[in-house]
């Protein structure tokens, strides 16, 4: 049987936390940033958890985490 392929594009957006969760950076963060105020730009530094019903279908882009 030979080795399952990684999807090169999820190993380049996520991070592995040392639990096994996967971390993304938060979208709105890039243009347009003066209607936005100072929480929330703040806040869309941060990384954010990935969801618990996207899980599956990152774990099969990603079969040895990373």
């Amino acid at each position: 049987m030979p080795k399952m392929k990684t999807r090169k594009a999820a190993a380049k957006r996520f991070k592995q936390t040392g639990t096994g969760k996967f971390m993304h950076n938060r979208a709105n963060a890039r243009h347009i940033l003066t209607k936005k105020s100072s929480k929330r730009k703040r806040h869309l530094g941060h990384d954010a958890q990935v969801k618990s019903t996207e899980m599956s279908r990152l774990r099969a882009s990603l079969p040895y985490g990373l």
